[in-house]
């Protein structure tokens, strides 16, 4: 019989053979009783300054005959593995799927599980050749407006970081990490409480699925932008190519990430699919050095080589003038480097992300506050694509502020708390650089008082965060997608049939893991339908 063991803790300095001791210890019988222990998390436990401890989750199997005598709450017995899915019939129109983000892939690999061959179509170049785009872009600012850090397989995620940590408490989270496991991604993502691929071997992880849909026999077609998605009778008869070629299918899936701006202002212009706006949040790239967040998270052990470059999450509620927003810090990426992400001329946009082994020299995560469809409406913004606009225009003032080429505006915290333009924002890992200006400049005054108030904050949780070592970089702004394409229970369009809005651009995911459980949500759902 197998057990699932819980809230085995180790210190620092234990080695890792007394797992199986404690997990003995905590059913009841000895060490000899055990078959076998293995791992399958282990998390982080730095809340105490200066004595972390990992916690650790065990599987282990007891000998023949042996039963323990008792089962503590955080002990329960195994669960077998998942039932493979039921194959349904295939179509005589393939499925088409726009976007090869997390979303699209998956969705594709979960449809191909049934027996569904599908299209996918993306509007960029395959995930190895976007990283020479990606590079030209960091080097001397020149963007390819089809090919960046937003646009190309594996989307926007393949680029900035691979993190598969995820708020949300869903049965597919352990399938999304076991197939990126399965597709090359280390193996150490299958047990860490907080997985991270990394930027440098995610887009190998991402070539493999696209392999493996290829050999199932599905299509991918790169660099073919989907210009309109056609309709007839109230349902989605296929989608119409920039080069004029029209794809025929009965069921589309859309999922083209936050950025495909094109495709949602043709939305809401022929008013064919329903679209509103959506809340979304906005504000700077927080950078430090990696050393100085080691202290303030690890306090003395901070030089322990045990430990990993630290992280941080922080998050407050205040109420600012009457209103209360959500201040956060977002996409936090230790040892990392702070990336641009536009996809058009004359907009300046940032994110971070971090390679596999988290050793560069500065910190950085987003710091960010709540905007609502009333904040857009203050601004003059109205309409389903008022929060894609208010979003575009701060992109365009940030983008004036940089003075071009896609340089960034940068502050000191401490000036721009103060106001003042006095301290050289100094070393960062930004490229293509940094303007040295004063961000108080961005932003209506309620969301700047929000962020200044959030920092102080935040310095009383982690004393140092405000000193001249950090700066704020300009700026965060596609933390999610500013509009929701409107869909039903059946995941559907509510305004055209067959048409399956998914993942986070179309305001129903935000990050890689949500974003591949909602591709295989709607997967779930046309095989329900071909059943």
């Amino acid at each position: 019989m197998a057990y699932r063991v819980n809230n085995i803790g180790l210190w620092l300095d234990e080695p890792e053979e007394l797992l199986g001791q404690r997990a003995a210890e905590k059913l009841g019988v000895t060490r000899g009783d055990l078959q076998s222990v293995r791992v399958v998390r282990a998390v982080l436990d730095a809340r105490k300054k200066g004595s972390p401890r990992y916690i650790y989750t065990l599987e282990v199997e007891l000998a023949p005959g042996r039963v323990p005598p008792r089962l503590p709450p955080d002990v329960g017995e195994t669960p077998p593995p998942p039932e493979p899915p039921a194959r349904v019939k295939e179509p005589e129109r393939l499925p088409l799927i726009i976007g090869t983000g997390p979303a699209g892939l998956f969705c594709a690999l979960a449809l191909l599980e049934r027996g569904v061959r599908t299209i996918l179509i993306e509007r960029g170049r395959e995930v190895v050749a976007r990283r020479k785009d990606v590079a030209k872009l960091m080097r001397d600012g020149t963007l390819d407006p089809e090919s960046n850090m937003n646009f190309g397989e594996g989307g926007a995620g393949a680029y900035t970081d691979g993190k598969l940590s995820t708020r949300i408490n869903h049965p597919h989270v352990r399938k999304v990490i076991e197939t990126f496991a399965r597709c090359g991604a280390p193996d150490h993502i299958l047990i860490e409480g907080k997985p991270h691929i990394g930027s440098d071997l995610l887009p190998g992880a991402v070539a493999r699925i696209r392999e493996e849909l290829i050999a199932g026999g599905s299509q991918v077609l790169f660099e073919h932008k989907v210009e309109e998605v056609l309709d007839r009778d109230g349902r989605v008869s296929g989608v119409r190519l920039a080069d004029g070629r029209v794809l025929e299918s009965d069921r589309v899936v859309l999922a083209p990430g936050n950025s495909a701006r094109e495709l949602y202002e043709r939305f809401a212009a022929d008013g064919r699919v329903v679209i509103e706006p959506k809340p979304f949040a906005l504000g700077f790239r927080a950078e430090h050095p990696q050393g100085l967040i080691n202290s303030i998270q690890y306090g003395s052990a901070a030089k322990n080589p045990k430990l990993p470059p630290a992280d941080y999450k922080l998050a407050e509620n205040l109420d600012v003038n009457g209103e209360v927003r959500g201040i956060y810090s977002f996409c936090m990426c230790p040892g990392g480097i702070v990336v641009p992400t536009p996809t058009q001329d004359g907009l300046q946009c940032t994110n971070g992300m971090s390679n596999s082994r988290r050793n560069a020299k500065y910190a950085n995560a987003g710091i960010v506050v709540t905007v609502s469809v009333e904040d857009f409406e203050r601004e003059g913004f109205r309409g389903p694509l008022a929060g894609l606009e208010f979003q575009r225009h701060w992109e365009s003032k940030a983008y004036e502020l940089g003075e071009g080429k896609f340089f960034a505006p940068a502050q000191t915290i401490p000036d721009y708390l103060a106001g003042r333009v006095k301290k050289d924002p100094g070393g960062t890992s930004y490229r293509p650089g940094l303007a040295h200006t004063d961000l108080n400049r961005l932003f209506p005054e309620r969301l700047t008082q929000s962020l200044k108030q959030a920092l102080k904050a935040f310095d009383r949780k982690m004393r140092g965060f405000v000193s001249d070592e950090g700066k704020l970089i300009g700026i965060e702004s596609r933390t999610s997608s500013p509009v929701r394409i409107t869909r039903g229970e059946d995941m559907q369009s509510v305004s055209m049939r067959g048409l399956y809005p998914a993942g986070e651009g179309c305001g129903y995911a935000g990050g890689i893991v949500s974003s591949a459980i909602d591709g295989l949500r709607v997967a779930e759902q046309i095989a329900a339908e071909l059943a």
